[in-house]
């Protein structure tokens, strides 16, 4: 790609991109399910306080890997470069697989989820027409994708603002809330449940290293990439622990127990029926940027990946706009399969085990940056950041492992397949040679 600054995008573009890559699925699906057996509202919003701070850590270490290993690629890079080629191979597997794909099917499995409420099934029918339309509109041009992205983003962040002043401000429901302030929050954070809630809750955040993954395309990357990263996280983090006292407010606890559609709940308690359903589209177009956001950093990271390994090179290939067209609808053709093979929670909680699991091992290799190496944070104190992610990081994927067992080894066996990948892999390369 040119390194012309009209075929780079700046700090706003990769802010964009971190915000529409986290705000989408989780946050307005995810709280029916750590309801089922948390309830306090001390511990729901400790558990997004919580998931936030993790991103800001992880934030801080990619921002350090990002601006030392140069160009497109992120984890890939990372694990290839101080680990070993095959844990590069495994997380680009895995993020062409789960990592990207799977938010992708979440996203349009949601929008139709939340449009359902005008009493017709738009079904998986419609989310895959969804994914298909926006792999087009971001397969024209770098200056048309940003355009297509920040416009759906400039959507979700208005959205997202009115959304919660609107929340706050209103009056409570007749028919109750949720929110809960007395003694129980003590037990509950000593709960297995509570760990098993924050892996819902880290899925909700996922998207904070996005624009890492695209760092080749950033101007003055030392500078905006650090700068998107931090900004797009602290706003995140914000609006992640309003959204959800807004739903608690507005909502009692029968009404939310176990649903996807939790903010249509209080929406229509909120506004009304009909007003309320106003709330549904929106929410479904702010998941457009959330598509649109995973399938353009998948898309780099994928082709960063296919040009290095036999078996996927063929996804290397840009069209005459430099776009990575058929990576981007690699994703799309898996996104589409994950739609059509899995439940909507089923899918969820084996895409969270295994991006936390890979998210630990790529922040674990800011350990062996060297302080002359690091461009932003100098002190040792750094080094607290990535000590806290991986130390949360275990004490998720354990208790999700307990809970969750079935998907748990769903998410290792789709690793172990690429371990298999890549044994054929190297002896493909081989051969060629």
């Amino acid at each position: 790609m040119s390194d012309s600054p009209s075929h780079k995008i700046g700090w706003k573009t990769a802010t964009s991109i971190v915000v529409s890559s986290m705000i989408g699925t989780g946050v307005f699906t995810t709280l029916g399910f750590q309801l089922m057996d948390i309830t306090n509202t001390y511990s729901i919003i400790l558990l997004w306080i919580i998931g936030g701070m993790l991103a800001l850590f992880g934030a801080f270490c990619y921002a350090e890997l990002g601006t030392y290993f140069k160009g497109n690629g992120g984890d890939y890079i990372y694990l290839s470069k101080t680990y070993h080629p095959m844990l590069g191979y495994l997380v680009s597997w895995v993020s062409l697989i789960i990592g990207f794909s799977s938010p992708v099917a979440l996203a349009a499995l949601a929008m139709s989820k939340y449009l359902s409420v005008f009493n017709y099934d738009f079904g998986n029918t419609f989310a895959i027409l969804i994914i298909v339309l926006v792999s087009l509109s971001l397969s024209f041009s770098l200056k048309a994708s940003s355009r297509f992205h920040n416009s759906f983003t400039l959507i979700k962040i208005i959205f997202i603002v009115i959304l919660v002043i609107a929340g706050v401000g209103l009056s409570e429901p007749g028919i109750g809330n949720s929110l809960s302030f007395d003694t129980t929050w003590k037990k509950e954070i000593t709960m297995p449940a509570f760990a098993t809630s924050l892996i819902f809750v880290t899925y909700s955040y996922t998207g904070w290293n996005s624009a890492s993954y695209i760092a080749g395309e950033i101007r003055d990357v030392k500078y905006n990439l650090p700068k998107a990263l931090i900004i797009g996280t602290i706003f995140v983090t914000v609006a992640y622990v309003l959204i959800n006292y807004v739903m608690l407010k507005h909502a009692p606890l029968d009404q939310l127990v176990g649903k996807e559609d939790v903010m249509a709940e209080a929406a229509k308690n909120m506004l009304g029926s009909s007003s309320g359903k106003l709330i549904n589209i929106f929410i479904a177009l702010q998941l457009i940027a959330t598509i649109s956001g995973y399938l353009w950093v998948g898309s780099r990271l994928t082709q960063a990946f296919a040009k290095e390994n036999y078996l996927w090179r063929s996804l290397s290939v840009n069209n005459k706009r430099n776009i990575p067209v058929r990576a981007i609808f690699a994703h799309t053709v898996i996104a589409i399969v994950i739609i059509l093979s899995g439940t909507f929670k089923e899918i969820f909680v084996y895409t969270a085990f295994l991006l936390q699991l890979f998210a630990s091992l790529s922040i674990s290799t800011v350990f062996f940056l060297k302080k002359n190496q690091r461009r932003i944070f100098k002190s040792n104190i750094f080094y607290i950041f990535p000590t806290i992610f991986l130390l949360f990081s275990a004490y998720i994927i354990y208790f999700t492992f307990i809970n969750n067992p079935k998907e748990s080894l769903i998410g290792m066996g789709i690793v172990l397949f690429g371990v298999i990948l890549y044994g054929i892999d190297i002896k493909l390369s081989k051969r060629e040679l």
